[in-house]
C-alpha cells in the first residue's frame, strides 16, 4: 500500500538573477515541485538573491527572462515572492524614499516573514 502525502516547501534564493546558476536552478526546482502534490507558498530572496526582483534587469531578447518567469509563477500558483528589506537596501533595490526598483510581483519583507514561512514548512531548500 503506497502512501501519498504532500509537503509544504519554502525556497530561499541567495544567488543573483544572472552570473550564477543558483536562481535559475531554484526556478526549475520550483516549477517541477509545483507539478507534484507538494505545496510552495513562499520564496524568499536574500543576500545577492534580491537582484532577482530588480524591475530594471533586462536580459537580451534571446535569453530567458527569469524576473518575468518568477512573476508568472507567483501569479499562476499564488506564491509570495518576498525580498529581504535589509539586503535590498544594501544593494540599492529598495530605497527608503519608496523609489524602489522592485518588480510589482515581489514584496519587500523581513526576516520575520521568513521565520514564519520556515515555521509553516516541512522542507526549506536554499539555492
Amino acid at each position: 500500500m503506497s502512501h501519498c502525502f504532500s509537503l509544504n516547501y519554502t525556497i530561499i534564493i541567495m544567488g543573483p538573477i544572472y552570473g550564477t546558476q543558483q536562481a535559475y536552478l531554484a526556478y526549475q526546482f520550483a516549477e517541477a515541485l509545483l507539478k507534484t502534490s507538494h505545496h510552495l507558498k513562499h520564496i524568499f530572496f536574500y543576500a545577492e538573491g534580491v537582484y532577482n526582483a530588480n524591475q530594471y534587469s533586462a536580459p537580451a531578447n534571446d535569453e530567458f527572462n527569469l524576473r518575468e518567469a518568477w512573476g508568472t509563477l507567483a501569479s499562476q500558483y499564488d506564491i509570495s515572492l518576498d525580498v529581504c528589506v535589509s539586503a535590498g537596501l544594501r544593494r540599492g533595490i529598495i530605497r527608503e524614499d519608496e523609489l524602489n526598483t522592485i518588480d510589482s510581483h515581489f514584496n519587500a519583507s523581513g526576516l520575520t516573514s521568513l521565520a514564519e514561512a520556515i515555521a509553516n514548512s516541512d522542507r526549506v531548500i536554499q539555492f
